[in-house]
C-alpha cells in the first residue's frame, strides 16, 4: 500500500553545482520542512528508495541524509513499519526562523478580517472509555427502527434512475418528508398545514437559524426565559439582537412581564418553548397560553415556537401548541426529528406561512443547496409505513417507566441534597441542589468512576441557580440502577 506523502519533488530543491554534499542537502532541506511544521513529529517519511524516486537522487544518497538526521535525533525508525518523523525533537532555535518565509505557518500571522464567536464551551477532558454518558435528555437510539431507515436508504441508493428527480429538490427538502410531516403535524398537533408550510432542516438548530435570520437585525430585542435554552440565546446575540429576560416558573414563562415589555414597546421576537421548557421541564400552562396568544393578535409580536420534544407526555394528553391557534401567520414552529429517532439523526423542520417558507427556503439555499434527499426520503417512508409512529407509542411506554424508576432512585440517592419535580412528559429531570453543593465536584467524582455527567457550566442559569438537566431516556433500567447506586456514593 502506498503511503500518502508530501510533494517532495517541488518541496526539496538540490544544487548539484553547489559545494555541499548531496545528502547534506537533502538532510538541511527535511530539517527545515520539520522546523516549518510542514513535516510534523510522528509522520513517516517516504522509504529511502521511495523518496530517491520522487527526488531524482541515488538512493545511497537518502540512506546517507536519513543517517545524518538519526544520528542528530530527527528520524527515527520505528520497528518494521519505517522511518518517522522524531516525536522529540531536538532543540529548535527560533532566532533561525524569517517571519517572511514561504513555508512559515499560517498561524504565525493573527488577521483580523473576521468576527470573534462570544461562546466558548467549556474545555473537553481527556477523552477515556466511559461506562455511562449521562446526557441532558436524548432518545435512546437503540429503540429506534434505524435498520428499517438505513434499509430503505440502501434500497434508494440502488437505484440509480431516482438520482437524478430526487437532486433537483429544492432546498425545503425532500417533498415526500414535508408531504409525511404536514399530515403528521395536523393530525397530532391540529396544525392546519400543508407541504408548502413545512421546510425540513439540518436539525431544528437550523430551523431556529433560519427563522431568527429572516426576523432579526441587529439592534433587535427577543424576548426570551431568563433561565433559558442556552444556544438559541447565543444564536439571537451573534444576529446581534438583545435579550430581554422574562422569569419562569412551576406554570411556565411569566405572560404577564411578556404583555408589559409589548406596552412599553413591541420587541422583534419572542422565543418559548412551551413544553418540558429547558432547562426547567416545565409546561406553560392552559391559562397563560391563551393570554400570550392574545398577545400575539394584538401586538402582532412574532414567535419562534421550539416544541422540540412535543411527543413525549406520560401523564395526560399534550396541551395543543400556540400554533395550532389562530395567530395570523405571526407563530413560526420549529420541531425535530433527532428528538424522536436518535441525536445522530440530524434532521428538524421549520413551519410558517407559504411565503415565509419560500424566504426562509431561499436563505438556506445559499448555506446549503440540498439536504441528503435519499435519506430524508428513507425517513418519510418510515412515516408511510407507520413504522415511525409505532416507534413513537413504544418509546413513550418505555420512557414513561424510566421516568418512574429514574426518580424514585434519585429521591432515595440525593433526596436530602436536591429539589425536583417529576417531569410530565420530556426526557430529562431538572435537578436544584443546595446552594453550596458544588455539581463540578460531583461531575468529577462520577468520572472518576467512568461516568461521564455534564457539569453545568456551559449553561448561563447556573450562575443563578445551583441546577442541572439531566436525561432518563437514554438510559435503560440497568443503567439508571447503576448511575444512582453511584450517585450514592460519591454524592
Amino acid at each position: 500500500m502506498t503511503i500518502p506523502t508530501l510533494p517532495f519533488g517541488n518541496l526539496v530543491i538540490i544544487d548539484r553545482t553547489s559545494a555541499t554534499p548531496l545528502f547534506r542537502q537533502l538532510a538541511n532541506a527535511l530539517v527545515t520542512l520539520i522546523r516549518n511544521g510542514k513535516l510534523k513529529p510522528g509522520h513517516q517519511v517516504p522509504s529511502s528508495r521511495d523518496m530517491a524516486a520522487l527526488i531524482g537522487l541515488n538512493r545511497t544518497t537518502v540512506v546517507a541524509a536519513y543517517d545524518e538526521l538519526r544520528a542528530q535525533g530527527w528520524l527515527e525508525v520505528i520497528g518494521k513499519k519505517g522511518m518517522f518523523v522524531s516525536r522529540h525533537l531536538p532543540v529548535l532555535d527560533p532566532k533561525a526562523f524569517r517571519s517572511d518565509d514561504p513555508l512559515s505557518p499560517i498561524a504565525s500571522v493573527q488577521p483580523d478580517f473576521y468576527r470573534q464567536i462570544n461562546f466558548d464551551r467549556p474545555p473537553a477532558r481527556d477523552l477515556k472509555p466511559f461506562h455511562l454518558l449521562i446526557n441532558d435528555g436524548y432518545p435512546d437510539a437503540r429503540l429506534a427502527p434505524l435498520n428499517s431507515l438505513f434499509n430503505r436508504y440502501k434500497t434508494l441508493l440502488n437505484k440509480p434512475d431516482l438520482h437524478g428527480p430526487l437532486q433537483t429538490s429544492g432546498p425545503a427538502g425532500s417533498m415526500s418528508l414535508r408531504c409525511e410531516l404536514a399530515q403528521f403535524l395536523s393530525r397530532t398537533r391540529a396544525l392546519d398545514i400543508e407541504s408548502e408550510h413545512v421546510m425540513v432542516t439540518h436539525g431544528a438548530q437550523l430551523a431556529i437559524y433560519i427563522a431568527a435570520s429572516l426576523v432579526l437585525k441587529p439592534g433587535s430585542k427577543v424576548i426570551v426565559a431568563h433561565m433559558n435554552y442556552v444556544l438559541a440565546d447565543k444564536l439571537f446575540e451573534q444576529l446581534g439582537a438583545t435579550l430581554v429576560k422574562v422569569n419562569v416558573d412551576e406554570n411556565g414563562i411569566d405572560v404577564d412581564a411578556i404583555d408589559e415589555i409589548c406596552r412599553r414597546s413591541r420587541p422583534d421576537l419572542l422565543y418559548i418553548i412551551p413544553h418540558h421548557h429547558h432547562p426547567t421541564t416545565v409546561t406553560l400552562s392552559p391559562e397563560r397560553r391563551m393570554k400570550l396568544l392574545d398577545i400575539i393578535r394584538r401586538y402582532q409580536l412574532p414567535v419562534i415556537e421550539d416544541d422540540y420534544d412535543y411527543d413525549f407526555h406520560y401523564d395526560n394528553s399534550p396541551i395543543l401548541p400556540l400554533a395550532s391557534a389562530d395567530h395570523n401567520g405571526y407563530v413560526l414552529y420549529v420541531g425535530s426529528i433527532s428528538k424522536t429517532l436518535a441525536p445522530t439523526i440530524r434532521l428538524g423542520y421549520l413551519v410558517g406561512s407559504a411565503d415565509f417558507i419560500r424566504q426562509a427556503s431561499r436563505l438556506k439555499l445559499m448555506m446549503e443547496i440540498r439536504g441528503d434527499v435519499l435519506f430524508e426520503e428513507s425517513v418519510a417512508n418510515l412515516f408511510t409505513t407507520g413504522e415511525l409512529q409505532r416507534h413513537l407509542r413504544r418509546s413513550v411506554r418505555s420512557y414513561r417507566q424510566r421516568r418512574d424508576l429514574f426518580c424514585g432512585l434519585l429521591k432515595a440517592s440525593l433526596g436530602d441534597l436536591i429539589q425536583f419535580t417529576t417531569p410530565s412528559g420530556g426526557m430529562a429531570v431538572w435537578m436544584v441542589f443546595d446552594q453550596d453543593y458544588s455539581i463540578s465536584g460531583l461531575s468529577k467524582r462520577l468520572y472518576n468512576k467512568g461516568i461521564f455527567m455534564n457539569d453545568g457550566s456551559m449553561y448561563r442559569y447556573s450562575e443563578t441557580v445551583n441546577g442541572i438537566r439531566v436525561g432518563f431516556a437514554s438510559l435503560d433500567d440497568e443503567e439508571i440502577e447503576k448511575f444512582t447506586q453511584i450517585l450514592t456514593l460519591v454524592r
